[in-house]
């Protein structure tokens, strides 16, 4: 498997030798091109000031004759070679040896005869060396009698520019080993922390969620160390919520077991005088039964919640009934308790399609919370208005209230107050249940001054 450090190299790298490759050879051609541009420049102008000069001063005069001095005078200003050539292209004077005739593909001779500034860049045919040539037409009057040709040799151009290219190379290497550090270094900044991270991971996939990885730059490697961080955290608190939660089903379970089996044996052992004291006992055993029937409901509620197995059976519902019909149902307990319940819901409300069912088990459980925390003469109010376009549902009651530390925690999975006395599942499930209605469960409470709860739902 290849590194991050190796890859991060690897693309720091090519993109640099590429860089300095295209800029080098950028460089050079461009060095190249000027000097050979200057050069040609220089032919030019000495070319046509010679041209110039034939045309001013000695166009009437016969150019065989004048070859000579004209070599001498054009010669005297250049370090370049200079030949004289007449119409037919044969060379009357060279400053570099014995008339030759001149080799008839030299474009630049060819074209300056034909009256036009000629130009020319290959290798000599007897030397081979690298040269540039460039003839200018010599005319009497308007008749071209021969042409002046200048010939310099690159020889000396070629060696600086080979002298720039060696420069340019051994700059270019330096860059690439500077580079090549820079790279290292920088890929050791990334990879150094990525690397302590995947430890801490690796020590956390192992259980011990005590590590945590250490943040040393606030970028997107820091916010992943706080990420894992907080993870490890969530993770240590819903153990010990897991864990409570254990102890605290195993408590309400215990606690009508015990009830349901000390009657049992007392029922059984016959020890029981009156038919009072039966029924006392019977009516014990069948609360403490549908106690543990709630438990079990409820925890077999959450199993699925969790595991994403609830379906809703949904159909329209009305919920000024559904409402009257779960306050009738509480209204005894409510008298027992010495509660006022109330409940306010128009009979205007529109229908919303729910699943009537699970909605009643969130109404109950809410009215539930809200008769253990409500003191005797307090008051629980249920009521419901209609929006555009949702329903909002408020079960709010006179009670002790939730403290601010606490409200924000009070519908996770677990979580048990310092008041509660349930599972700590039951607000959990009827959170879940809303959602799984696209609708909102909110909560707000103040210690003292009781606390409401709006169910919200879409139409």
């Amino acid at each position: 498997m290849q590194g991050i450090k190796k890859r991060l190299v690897g693309s720091y790298l090519l993109v640099i030798l590429l860089t300095v490759l295209i800029m080098d050879t950028f460089l050079l051609l461009g060095v190249r091109q000027y000097y050979y541009d200057n050069v040609q420049d220089i032919l030019k102008k000495q070319a046509e000031v010679a041209g110039s000069f034939y045309g001013r001063y000695l166009s009437d005069k016969d150019l065989a004759r004048e070859a000579g001095a004209l070599l001498e005078i054009f010669s005297s200003t250049t370090a370049a070679q200079v030949q004289i050539i007449n119409a037919p292209g044969v060379v009357l004077a060279d400053s570099q040896g014995a008339p030759t005739a001149p080799n008839p593909l030299f474009a630049d001779t060819q074209r300056a005869l034909a009256g036009e500034l000629g130009q020319w860049q290959g290798n000599l045919p007897v030397t081979g060396e690298p040269a540039m040539s460039v003839a200018y037409p010599l005319k009497s009057g308007a008749q071209v009698v021969g042409a002046v040709r200048f010939v310099t040799s690159l020889t000396g151009i070629h060696g600086v520019v080979k002298n720039i290219a060696l420069i340019l190379i051994v700059t270019g290497l330096l860059v690439l080993i500077l580079a090549t550090a820079v790279s290292v270094l920088l890929s050791t900044t990334i990879t150094g922390p990525v690397e302590k991270i995947t430890r801490v991971a690796g020590e956390m996939a192992a259980g011990r969620f005590s590590a945590r990885a250490v943040k040393k730059y606030d970028d997107e490697v820091g916010k992943l160390a706080d990420t894992l961080n907080y993870m490890a955290e969530e993770i240590v608190r819903y153990d010990q919520l897991k864990n409570q939660f254990i102890a605290s089903i195993s408590h309400e379970l215990r606690t009508p077991l015990t009830s349901i089996k000390g009657w049992a044996v007392t029922l059984r052992s016959g020890g029981l005088k009156n038919m009072a004291e039966l029924n006392d006992g019977l009516s014990i055993i069948e609360r403490e039964s549908d106690r543990l029937t709630l438990l079990v409901d409820e925890l077999l509620d959450f199993s699925r919640l969790s595991a994403g197995k609830i379906t809703l059976q949904q159909d329209t519902v009305y919920l000024p009934e559904l409402l009257d019909s779960i306050v009738k149902q509480l209204n005894p307990r409510a008298r027992r308790q010495g509660i006022n319940l109330l409940c306010e819901t128009p009979q205007d409300l529109p229908v919303v399609k729910a699943d009537s069912n699970r909605l009643k088990q969130v109404f109950i459980n809410l009215l539930d919370n809200a008769f253990k925390f409500t003191p005797s003469g307090g008051t629980v109010r249920v009521s419901a208005r209609a929006g555009d376009e949702q329903i909002q549902i408020r079960i709010a009651d006179t009670g002790n209230g939730i403290p601010q530390t606490e409200l924000p925690k009070v519908k996770q999975k677990f979580y048990k107050g310092t008041a509660s006395a349930g599972s700590g599942i039951g607000l959990s499930i009827c959170d879940e249940i809303v959602k799984l209605h696209r609708g909102q469960l909110i909560i707000d409470s103040a210690p003292g001054q009781g606390t409401e709860v709006r169910v919200i739902l879409p139409l």
